[in-house]
């Protein structure tokens, strides 16, 4: 079966072909990073219109990329929710319309899953069942993975996620939008010595995560810095920044490993992409024996292939969720807990 996947849940506009038997045949993926940077941030009604305009050249690239003809699709997947409500119908109406005109099925997908399955198509996957941390601009979640839809959330976070902090953080350090690589980036010059950031939540004995008081802690430090902040200070605030959070996340992951008796951890997300949180993770993965899974870099972020991927395991179980009823909701708000199994 070759599944065609639709992501425009948020900024990045993402197609791709995988095909059950052979694997990922194409992808493609536009992002709207530098039409946003000026505002500071993602503009709802500026990210549905690209998506618009972007949709088809790319449904166009990946039929040439994998030498295919629009009529060698057996179903369409697209990302149903969660995400913006515009960009999100953007995504829906293009795979609804094409199931339409081609007489194929359709499949709605939660985003989530996504990102939760997208280290399967690695060269390396793990097995189920695992820990999986998701990590990202709208969420930072714990969850034990079982099997496809088998989802249990042992720990999110109470206020922003993980992403959100890192933004935020970013941009209060003038180092504009996206602000995750950027203080990444200038963390590796700064001096871990120089601010000890808090870590919130670090001791609290579940699983939940709060990052709010991390970027009101910066907010403080630039607040009531004399004068000007220079270079090397914006530095030493991002690693002191940078230090807690990856702090926070490891020790929650260990938590969650230690609690389920699972030695297999994935991770999923845009911030998992980020250098210093993997490097603490495969570092504590030595020393307590348990194996670390990250997607590829090019499938950290929102992307095509995890859609048409998870399309394609949901369907592979049970292909009657597949259906030809065209008239399409989105789901803006969906919790992943409401995602029910596949019945195969």
């Amino acid at each position: 079966m070759i599944v065609l996947g639709v992501e425009s849940s948020c900024d990045e506009t993402g197609l791709a072909l995988y095909d059950t038997n052979a694997g990922l045949l194409s992808h493609a993926l536009y992002s709207q990073v530098a039409m946003h940077e000026q505002y500071g941030g993602v503009v709802p009604e500026l990210a549905s219109r690209d998506h618009i305009r972007r949709a088809i050249p790319l449904l166009e690239q990946v039929l040439h990329e994998a030498d295919l003809t629009r009529d060698r699709i057996d179903a369409i997947a697209y990302t149903q929710g969660p995400g913006l409500a515009g960009a999100l119908l953007v995504g829906a109406s293009v795979a609804c319309g094409l199931g339409l005109a081609l007489d194929k099925p359709v499949l709605g997908i939660h985003h989530l899953e996504g990102h939760l399955l997208s280290p399967l198509l690695a060269a390396d996957p793990p097995a189920f069942p695992f820990i999986a941390l998701l990590v990202s601009g709208g969420h930072t979640q714990l969850m034990r993975v079982d099997g496809v839809g088998r989802y249990t959330l042992l720990g999110e976070t109470l206020d922003d996620a993980a992403g959100e902090a890192f933004d935020k953080s970013a941009k209060l350090l003038g180092l504009g939008y996206p602000g995750g690589p950027a203080i990444s980036r200038m963390a590796e010059f700064g001096d871990p010595l120089a601010y000890k950031l808090p870590r919130p939540m670090l001791h609290s004995k579940d699983f939940n995560f709060s990052f709010s008081g991390l970027k009101t802690a910066v907010l403080t430090v630039v607040k009531n810095h004399p004068g000007n902040v220079c270079e090397q200070d914006k530095a030493n605030i991002a690693r002191g920044f940078v230090d807690a959070m990856v702090d926070v996340l490891v020790a929650k992951s260990l938590s969650a490993l230690k609690h389920t008796g699972l030695n297999r951890l994935v991770v999923a997300g845009g911030v998992g992409a980020n250098r210093q949180l993997r490097a603490a993770l495969d570092a504590a993965g030595l020393k307590k024996r348990f194996k670390v899974y990250y997607p590829e870099l090019e499938f950290c972020t929102d992307n095509g292939a995890m859609i048409a991927f998870a399309g394609g395991l949901r369907l592979a179980q049970d292909p009657t969720l597949a259906v030809r009823d065209y008239a399409f909701t989105v789901r803006p708000r969906w919790p992943l807990a409401e995602l029910e199994a596949p019945r195969g």
